[in-house]
């Protein structure tokens, strides 16, 4: 096993649970390797339902796994009970924006310190392939065979609207790029959310793009990844790195310092 692996990772936990090609291992070593850089002894991770909400589980720290769409609330709770901690959540579209929506706006809203890492992969997963709020329109999916009617959201923008001070996106296709995203949102003092847009080979893949070839999956990603001050040519590419970064507003205090005037 490679060294990071034998620092961090826990072994009883292991194998993994990822299926062949999918992204959350790339995830998953671009944080190990982000803990090991920052040297940060007090992290906390909690982590929602779905496949993604197993990344943190398979680190060898602190982990609360919570219930589908609470594990922003569990983070919270943690974050103000013991402020010291680095609380970093790992969440999937679904688990974030659809039963946990509420919870993330209000999060983005108070700007509490903590950092959300919503893994994008545009479908349910781990239950069976629905769709998720992040589904392409006219892709389709177990629950939508004739193709989805539903404009998706763009939680990059719902976060900076809702009031986040750190708002980025990057991808397991890039994963240089990504283990910086991932650092930079932990350093980041207030609310900081981080997009990482993700291949699904057993789901996605098969359902939405034809093939659950994890190589073609992979081809496809890097084509929708627009680099620097690339401009799209369609509405499936998307830009990475910081798109919004706000260092003046204050994160959360529980307490109002001298009440109101």
């Amino acid at each position: 096993m490679h060294e990071l692996g034998e620092r961090y990772l826990r072994k009883s936990a292991l194998p993994t649970l990822f299926c062949p090609g999918c992204g959350d291992g790339t995830i998953l070593n671009a944080m190990v390797r982000v803990v090991d850089k920052l040297g940060i002894k007090n992290f906390n991770f909690v982590s929602g339902i779905g496949c993604s909400g197993w990344i943190p589980v398979f680190i060898n720290a602190d982990v609360l796994h919570a219930l589908h769409g609470r594990a922003i609330p569990v983070a919270m709770g943690l974050k103000l009970t013991q402020q010291d901690k680095h609380v970093v959540v790992f969440t999937g579209d679904g688990d974030c924006l659809g039963i946990g929506g509420n919870h993330f706006i209000h999060a983005a809203r108070r700007n509490l310190d903590i950092t959300v890492v919503m893994v994008n992969n545009y479908i349910y997963g781990m239950t069976g392939g629905q769709t998720a709020p992040t589904t392409p329109e006219k892709a389709r999916t177990k629950t939508a065979p004739y193709g989805n009617v539903e404009p998706p959201f763009d939680a990059t923008k719902l976060a900076i609207a809702a009031g986040a001070t750190y708002v980025a996106r990057h991808t397991t296709a890039y994963p240089q790029q990504l283990k910086v995203g991932l650092e930079e949102a932990v350093l980041h003092k207030g609310f900081s959310f981080l997009e990482v847009m993700t291949q699904c080979p057993t789901q996605a893949g098969r359902i939405i793009y034809g093939s659950g070839e994890p190589t073609f999956l992979f081809s496809e990603l890097k084509k929708r990844t627009l680099l620097g001050k690339q401009q799209a040519t369609n509405s499936t590419q998307f830009s990475i790195g910081v798109l919004h970064y706000d260092k003046e507003k204050l994160p959360y205090q529980p307490v109002c310092e001298g009440g109101i005037e």
